[in-house]
This record gives C-alpha cells, sequence and structure tokens, in this order.
C-alpha cells in the first residue's frame, strides 16, 4: 500500500472522463502512477479508457439517476447508499493525500468518502451549466475548477478557479503548413472541420454530406468529417461519389492535425471539444446536442457565442438550407473568420492541466 496516493473519480462521458485522464498524466509527474487511483464504474467507458493508461482502477457501482419515482429509482438510491460505503473504505484502505472529482454520478459517493473522513476534495466541472454532484457537493471541497466563467454564478464553494480544461495531446508546436502535407489537402483552399464528437451526430452528418457537392465544387473548400464510429457506414453510403477535397473518418482519438489544417468548424457543443476549439484558434458553427443532461451543451454553445467565437444553430434548425447559410456567411467573409478565430483563440487555456495540478499539490 503506498505511503502517500490520489483519488480521481469521475466518469459516465467523455467530457467528465478526459479531463481526469490528462490531471492524471500531470499528476503522474510528480508522484508515481501506480499511487493514482481512478475511482470509477467498470461497466462504463473510464474503465476501458483507464486501462489503456494503465491506471489503478477501483470499482465503485452506480450510474445516473433516473428521473422519475420508480422502483428503478429506489433501486439507484440503494446502490448510491452502498457506494457511499464501499468509497469509505477505499478511503481508509488506501488513505489518500486528495480526491479530484471530474462530474458524473459515479464522482458522488467517492467526494463524499472523502468530505465525512476528512480527506481534501476538489472539484473539476467543465460545463457552462454545472451538474448536479458540482452543484451539490461545492460547499464542501476545498476548490472547485471551472471551465467558463459562465458557471460560477451556479456555484456556492470556499473557493472557485476559473481554469478552463484539462486536456490530453495538445500539440502547439504543429504548424497548419504541415498538417496540411501531413492530410495531403490543398493548400491553397479552406478547410472546414466537421464533427460530432465520439458517438457522432446524424444531423450534422446528414446537412453536411447533403452540401457536400456544393461546398466542395461550387464554392471550392475541403471538409474534413468525423462522423463518429456507429454513423460511419451510413455516411459513407450518403456521400455522392467522385468528391475531392472531402475526407471521411469515423473517429480520430488525436485530433491535433484535424485541429490545425482547417480554418473553421462544425459541431456539437461539448466542453471538451470546445476547449479544443479555442487552443486552435477556431471559430465554428455549434449545433448542441438536445438531449445532453440539463441541456448543457446548450450553455456551452451560447457561453462561446456570447464571446462571437461561434454561431449556435439548434439541432432542430440544422437544415441543409440553415447549415449551407452561416457557412456562406464566415467563409466567404475574411474579416468575420478572423474574428472568430481570434476571439476563439482569446478563451484557450493551454495551461489549465498545469495549474489545476499546482493549485491541488500546493494547497
Amino acid at each position: 500500500m503506498p505511503e502517500k496516493c490520489a483519488f480521481i473519480t469521475g466518469g459516465g462521458t467523455g467530457g467528465h472522463i478526459y479531463p481526469a485522464i490528462a490531471i492524471y498524466e500531470e499528476l503522474s509527474k510528480f508522484m508515481p502512477h501506480e499511487d493514482i487511483f481512478y475511482v470509477g464504474n467498470p461497466k462504463n467507458l473510464e474503465k476501458r479508457v483507464s486501462n489503456q493508461y494503465d491506471m489503478q482502477f477501483l470499482d465503485v457501482c452506480v450510474s445516473g439517476m433516473p428521473r422519475a419515482f420508480t422502483f428503478k429509482f429506489i433501486s439507484w438510491a440503494f446502490k448510491l447508499f452502498v457506494s457511499i460505503f464501499v468509497s469509505i473504505y477505499y478511503v481508509l484502505k488506501y488513505k489518500p493525500s486528495f480526491i479530484i472529482g471530474t462530474g458524473g454520478y459515479v464522482s458522488f459517493p467517492v467526494l463524499m468518502a472523502g468530505v465525512l473522513l476528512g480527506v481534501p476534495c476538489y472539484i473539476h466541472d467543465s460545463d457552462a451549466y454545472p451538474g448536479i454532484v458540482s452543484r451539490f457537493m461545492a460547499p464542501w471541497v476545498k476548490c472547485v475548477f471551472l471551465a467558463f466563467e459562465d458557471a460560477k454564478k451556479w456555484i456556492k464553494a470556499k473557493k472557485i478557479v476559473v481554469n478552463g480544461n484539462p486536456l490530453r495531446n495538445f500539440e502547439a508546436g504543429l504548424s497548419k503548413e504541415d498538417a496540411i502535407k501531413q492530410l495531403g489537402l490543398d493548400p491553397d483552399k479552406k478547410t472546414l472541420l466537421v464533427m460530432g464528437g465520439s458517438q457522432g451526430a446524424k444531423t450534422i452528418n446528414r446537412a453536411v454530406i447533403a452540401l457536400s457537392a456544393e461546398l466542395t465544387s461550387k464554392h471550392n473548400l475541403q471538409i474534413i468529417h468525423q462522423t463518429g464510429i456507429k454513423n460511419f457506414e451510413e455516411a459513407k453510403n450518403l456521400l455522392p461519389g467522385g468528391i475531392s477535397g472531402y475526407i471521411l473518418k469515423p473517429y480520430v482519438d488525436d485530433m491535433s492535425v484535424l485541429y490545425r489544417a482547417c480554418d473553421f468548424a462544425v459541431a456539437r457543443s461539448g466542453s471538451i471539444s470546445l476547449s479544443e476549439l479555442n487552443n486552435y484558434g477556431l471559430g465554428a458553427i455549434l449545433v448542441p446536442y438536445p438531449h445532453a443532461a440539463a441541456n448543457h451543451q446548450f450553455h456551452n454553445a451560447k457561453a462561446m457565442e456570447k464571446q462571437c467565437a461561434a454561431i449556435v444553430l439548434e439541432d432542430k434548425d440544422c437544415t441543409p438550407e440553415n447549415l449551407l447559410e452561416i457557412i456562406l456567411s464566415v467563409i466567404q467573409n475574411e474579416e468575420k473568420l478572423r474574428q472568430m478565430s481570434e476571439n476563439s483563440a482569446k478563451l484557450a487555456r493551454p495551461d489549465s492541466t498545469q495549474n489545476l495540478v499546482k493549485i491541488i499539490l500546493g494547497s
């Protein structure tokens, strides 16, 4: 058993998991990686991702709260109650020096156990409208780290730091010319990045593919389109043949080359994607996922739009006609494109991970 260790907890979606992984990578510079434990649900994505990074993993079996008061809710409440005692056992056994929660229901019992046993606890929340765990636990933790300034109004805490999102694999040194060359694209054409996150977005996919011939031939654009793994076959079948300058990919784990090669984006508005767009200075048309918890993607997108770094197009309005009008209003206006890019870059916080870990280790 290590003399000194740390717990990182959070899961369910990439917006909770990948900040946790970025924090883990930075913490590993200051303490042995085997002394850092990821506490999560073994049935969720965090288990698979933590395995990829060879992290120590502790199981806590709790997931999202049912919305209706039914037998499922009673079962969920019982599992949550049990998971708090499991988390207390882990804290007593491993004696972590601190606990960092990055959101999702799985982080609640671990943070609660830490608070009850007097372990310094910290929260990172990636959304403009913070999650329920962050809002509930904030008054009892040492510090809450937020990605958006807008989120402060929802949080009551002893200390709040607006710090951006901890990110993995941020490649600052790659030039646009090198990225264009790597992808085999034309350096004299503007390039549009289309992405719907790891799950993809059918609404965006279908609208962009419907415009593919017009955008590439009539308007001289190149397109890099990440469809999402489960939507790739449909997108490939819908894409007309004989179109040049259109790269179709199911999923790309390291997006740095794609971001660097592009001039503008059409995307969902998950917080991590927005932070990555900021770090690469990309303006965007944001189409929030309409079924996200507490509609947080809409709040994220509106926070970007308020800073004139994005244009929000709601999913129900994301028709080929509407999307084309907005794309052309930006791509054909050099000054607007430049301003959106600069405004996006102003929101970047490339040192977020280092700052967060520095504050925690210095506390």
